[in-house]
């Protein structure tokens, strides 16, 4: 092995502790795990032998708000705390981070690398032939700000369409622009800027009445500008373009034969959406009341 291959091994074995969740312990078993690759011995429900050994292992993409590690090596994000509660009420009480690519989450479970991807998937009913949903934890969609007591009363992108007068601020190459345009908002009315932050101040200087995003980057950039002149429109419209709504949901995925896990899961989550804890856990994140699941359940997000 030359110096070079070596430097990269060390370098390899130094990035996989980093993103283990409780640091690089000496000969730990949650090392082991990793190192391991096969996460569930054959045979073995996965559910119990999370429960015996007191941790599972979980893929994650590195996207926020979603699931992320910290630059100490701390995992996590939205999907992750929810995640972290839900199981320790099932009793595991320790997660490992394995990092994958976004692509390679689906491939990564079925080979057994971890046993959840907690990344805030969308479910789709292409995935869902490949992985088990959870029921969603959160849902997305396009969100509305504007001035302080929403001066023109938008409240939908169709709003905007009726009132020829009303200019919105959107990313230039975003998919924001396609939903106005099928919306029925005229080109003209639509102010294009580079960046998130050119879109507020477009909407502060009063060359746009209303800016649009999604929700979370929204609030965000909101909560940044900290300007109380500003508003987020909370009983806005989703658009609907060709018959189906805009809004994803976002779940934890299993392998097909976890069934007692998802089920599991779902008991614990539901427990967290009745109690009201699932809002406050995704609030860090730039979650509000906007984007609850509510009921749906992911078979009706399945159901052709």
């Amino acid at each position: 092995m030359t110096k070079t291959s070596i430097a990269r091994w060390g370098a390899m074995a130094i990035l996989t502790c980093v993103l283990l969740l409780g640091g690089c312990g000496s000969g730990t078993q949650e090392a082991q795990q990793v190192a391991g690759g096969n996460t569930t011995e054959s045979g073995q429900d996965t559910l119990k032998k999370a429960k015996s050994q007191g941790f599972v292992t979980v893929g994650f993409a590195n996207e926020k708000p979603y699931a992320y590690a910290t630059p100490d090596g701390k995992l996590t994000g939205e999907a992750v705390e929810v995640a972290r509660v839900i199981l320790k009420r099932m009793g595991i009480n320790e997660m490992n981070g394995v990092l994958t690519e976004f692509g390679s989450l689906i491939p990564g479970l079925k080979a057994k690398r971890f046993d959840i991807i907690t990344a805030g998937m969308y479910i789709t009913p292409k995935r869902a032939q490949e992985v088990a949903f959870a029921n969603p934890e959160y849902s997305i969609g396009e969100a509305l700000a504007v001035k302080k007591g929403n001066p023109l009363g938008l409240k939908s992108y169709k709003d905007i369409a009726a009132k020829p007068q009303a200019k919105v601020a959107v990313m230039s190459g975003g998919i924001e622009t396609e939903y106005l345009e099928k919306s029925g908002v005229k080109k003209e009315q639509m102010v294009l800027v580079p960046d998130q932050p050119s879109a507020i101040a477009a909407l502060q200087a009063g060359r746009a009445d209303a800016i649009t995003m999604t929700g979370p980057s929204l609030q965000a950039m909101l909560e940044s500008a900290k300007d109380d002149q500003l508003e987020r429109v909370m009983d806005f419209v989703q658009p609907e373009i060709e018959g189906k709504s805009v809004r994803g949901y976002g779940a934890a995925a299993f392998r097909k034969e976890d069934e007692a896990f998802v089920k599991a899961y779902n008991e614990e989550l539901q427990k967290l959406k009745e109690s009201g804890e699932l809002l406050e856990i995704l609030k860090p994140f730039g979650f509000t009341e906007q984007e609850l699941p509510g009921d749906m359940t992911a078979n009706e997000l399945l159901q052709p």
